[in-house]
């Protein structure tokens, strides 16, 4: 028999293994964005972002959470007109309730896409990586036998999906990766100081690409959204685990 569980109790069983509340550096709003009425919760979906789509889908596999990695709020007072109103107002209609976890989602050594990543790669010697305002979101680690930027993408490719970009402009065969998923082109600069052969990340830059061929880094451009898909799913298993009723909603960008 599944879980049945209240938003607030949803809310402190993330909060025990999510470090939800101690990310003071990340603008979104972490944690309960929209809440429902009280009633309890028999399922919860998942997925990367919090839009009309999404909601349209939670509501019909009757998920009483939308459990979601980019979420409605971001760090300043927002108007509630337009297609914020519609969105909320759709997740009142229909007692949804919205919870969004994003840099802790991404940093977490088990559930986060970074870690998520770093598995699927087979690296060994994990560390974390990847500076945002003080604080490592993302992790660094040595293949146990040489990989090559090809063999790679194959890897952590979604569903087949192709990534954004590949870029190869190092060793043929890579020794060591570091990643950060998303939108971090930046931390290539961080994985070249760090001796890096390949730098993973969602999102390439036209800024870092010179950056990269002088550097001789290898950058695989996964896409936003693909890369950001692991630690969702990650959760989603174990919240399934613990008898939580969950599914995951596949909303793909292509960005």
């Amino acid at each position: 028999m599944s879980a049945e569980l209240t938003t607030l109790e949803l809310d402190a069983f993330f909060k025990s293994f999510l470090e939800i509340d101690a990310f003071s550096n990340d603008n979104s709003l972490n944690g309960i964005q929209v809440d429902n009425d009280g009633s309890a919760i028999r399922k919860i979906a998942f997925s990367v972002d919090a839009a009309m789509e999404t909601f349209e889908q939670a509501a019909a596999m009757n998920a009483g959470m939308l459990f979601v990695h980019h979420g409605l709020f971001w760090g300043a007072p927002q108007r509630i007109t337009g297609n914020l109103r519609a969105r909320i107002k759709f997740l009142l209609d229909h007692n949804i309730c919205l919870y969004a976890v994003h840099l802790p989602l991404d940093q977490h050594p088990q559930f986060g896409n970074n870690a998520v990543l770093a598995q699927l790669l087979g690296l060994e010697n994990i560390v974390p990586f990847g500076d945002y305002k003080g604080r490592k979101i993302g992790y660094k680690g040595t293949f146990p036998k040489p990989v090559t930027i090809d063999e790679a993408v194959k890897k952590i490719s979604f569903t087949d999906r192709p990534p954004a970009g590949v870029f190869p402009f190092g060793r043929k065969e890579c020794l060591s990766a570091a990643i950060v998923s998303g939108g971090a082109s930046a931390n290539a600069r961080e994985a070249i100081e760090e001796g890096a052969d390949l730098f993973i990340t969602g999102e390439s830059s036209h800024s870092i690409y010179h950056e990269c061929l002088e550097g001789k880094l290898n950058m695989i451009a996964g896409g936003h959204y693909n890369t950001e898909v692991w630690g969702l799913q990650a959760l989603m298993r174990h919240c399934i685990a613990e008898r939580i009723d969950s599914e995951f909603i596949d909303i793909p960008t292509g960005l």
